[in-house]
């Protein structure tokens, strides 16, 4: 692993904090899934230049995982959904074809940091858009001997190993790409579940948007929520953001608010939309 990938981690690593009194909700800049954590959760690609994710082995034990490229939509309720073989779109697989990385496999000591390397080979005459695809990091669970998985009493075992995994996308943008968002009707729902602060993102553009969502109440001078971490990708014009709150931030989110979204510090930081509104 590089010197500067180290650092790099580090600063992500160390970049997870509440701040404030506002509720924070965030996948970013780091994610986790089981033992492994991965930095950072989004990779952008312009032109020939490369990068670098950082993996960590946060658990006690030596692991392995498998390095792999799928393919995701978005949804209306802004979900992922995995593309099946036959489904995939030319801007799908171009995508697909154009990433490089490694190594493709890793074997990690506990609190062990590897690099993996990314970078693209885009195709000549490769047309302007944005272009997408996932990386997945999955756990490769440890091989039980025969006597290890034996039942003493001479009965049917079965075992069930959990496999974690964790997703990443890597966006690759070409040509002078722009977009613009909106927001609207917003409010709070409930469900068995508890309650949650909904609302409307839509997109216009040829490009995605990312950044953090603030929510302020009138008259108070910070944020009494936010989210980080919010995308809309090309594939849909809207989608639903659900985002779940406790019930003393629930009770605060009635009266006049207003609701930003902000592009990330790394950036630029600028403000894409705003909208105010009266909730009941």
């Amino acid at each position: 692993m590089t010197t500067s990938g180290l650092k790099r981690f580090k600063k992500l690593y160390t970049g997870l904090a509440i701040m404030g009194s506002a509720l924070f909700l965030s996948n970013n800049p780091a994610q986790a899934a089981g033992d492994l954590l991965v930095a950072p959760t989004r990779i952008v690609l312009d032109g020939q230049r490369g990068t670098e994710v950082i993996l960590n082995n946060i658990g006690s034990e030596t692991a392995t995982y498998r390095i792999s490229l799928e393919l995701r939509r978005m949804t209306a309720e802004g979900k992922l959904k995995e593309v099946s073989a036959d489904e995939v779109n030319a801007t799908e697989q171009a995508a697909k074809d154009m990433i490089r990385y490694a190594p493709r496999r890793v074997t990690l000591p506990p609190n062990q940091p590897q690099a993996i390397r990314l970078g693209i080979r885009p195709p000549q005459g490769l047309e302007d858009g944005e272009y997408r695809a996932h990386l997945l990091f999955r756990a490769i669970p440890k091989a039980k001997s025969v006597t290890e998985q034996s039942n003493p009493t001479g009965g049917f075992t079965i075992a069930l190993t959990p496999i974690y995994g964790v997703t990443i996308p890597v966006i690759i943008r070409q040509g002078n790409l722009e977009a613009t968002a909106g927001i609207a009707n917003a409010r709070v729902e409930s469900d068995d579940k508890g309650q949650a602060f909904a609302f409307d993102l839509s997109r216009t553009g040829n490009r995605s948007t990312y950044g953090e969502i603030r929510v302020r109440k009138q008259g108070e001078s910070e944020p009494i929520l936010v989210a980080r971490g919010i995308a809309i990708y090309p594939e849909v014009t809207s989608r639903k953001v659900t985002l779940p709150v406790p019930a003393e931030i629930a009770a605060k989110l009635k009266g006049a608010i207003s609701v930003e979204y902000y592009e990330p510090d790394n950036a630029g930081g600028g403000l894409i939309t705003k909208s105010q509104m009266v909730l009941r």
